[in-house]
């Protein structure tokens, strides 16, 4: 089957099931780590001969497509943040959401250099899963001991071999974080990502997502959707440094909820961020 043959047999076999634009961009994903072609290359090459061992083996991912499988999960790896990163059905898929978390970290760290008289900052990422946003920070900071922590172990397996995998140095702790009652030191930035997306929001996830990523790292309940916060916010009371930074990623709908309690936690300097797609997506504070 020829390159052109195999585009149009590609997207018609999908085309019930997802836009046109993910179609398209599947199919350039596939092409480069498959057969190694560059988007010019599918265009410039129309008549290029698919064999047929590679031919078998986009049959069996167009099959897995078609089940809504993420094609993160089928390739078992995706990016983020520009660095390359493992990713298994133990972990969820980094979002772009979550890189703008980073960046704006990378923003504020002068800040608080400015507030701070320490050579060497301590960060401390709370359900890391995939590890990415404490691999992201140390590739991109020099003088940073970082921490990441989890409840799942196979998660922390990826992490780990997605740090080797970026050549940085990170420590990665096996913890329960609702059962926790200290952390193992002090930290000038406290991040988490936690679980956040309440049951009844269910029927907004995606098939793709609800029937492949990990509940556990996703949901929590209607009735205590800031469960998570909450904790996170009183160890970081007992274990940021003063003039610290608390940095969330939150739920678009309860932004001002989880502004509210922070400051009757008496952090400060409490700012709401939103993200590329207008939600209010971060949330940053400050210890007093």
């Amino acid at each position: 089957m020829t390159l052109k043959e195999f585009r149009l047999f590609f997207t018609e076999a999908l085309s019930e099931i997802y836009p046109s634009t993910e179609i398209e961009s599947f199919f350039f994903i596939l092409m480069e780590e498959k057969l190694s072609l560059k988007r010019i290359d599918t265009v410039l090459k129309p008549d290029f001969l698919i064999t047929d061992n590679n031919l078998a083996t986009l049959q069996s991912i167009i099959k897995r497509l078609q089940k809504q499988e993420p094609i993160q999960y089928i390739l078992g790896n995706t990016e983020f943040y520009g660095l390359p990163f493992i990713v298994n059905e133990h972990t969820l898929i980094p979002r772009s959401e979550t890189e703008e978390l980073v960046e704006w970290i990378l923003l504020e760290i002068p800040q608080l250099k400015t507030k701070i008289q320490t050579k060497t900052l301590s960060l401390l990422d709370i359900g890391t899963g995939t590890g990415c946003i404490p691999i992201s920070l140390a590739k991109n900071l020099q003088n940073a001991k970082i921490t990441g922590i989890d409840i799942s172990t196979e998660a922390l397996k990826i992490a780990k071999e997605n740090a080797a995998l970026n050549k940085v140095d990170v420590a990665f702790i096996e913890v329960n974080i609702l059962e926790t009652k200290e952390l193992p030191q002090q930290f000038n930035i406290i991040i988490s990502n936690p679980p956040y997306v309440r049951e009844l929001e269910k029927v907004e996830i995606k098939n793709n997502v609800l029937e492949n990523e990990p509940h556990l790292a996703l949901f929590v309940s209607n009735e205590n959707p800031l469960l998570f916060y909450k904790k996170i916010a009183d160890l970081a009371k007992k274990h940021l440094t003063k003039n610290g930074f608390l940095f969330f990623e939150i739920n678009q709908y309860l932004g001002k909820e989880t502004a509210e309690m922070l400051r009757e936690k008496e952090f400060i300097n409490i700012e709401l961020k939103k993200d590329l797609f207008g939600n209010d997506r971060m949330i940053k504070c400050e210890l007093a």
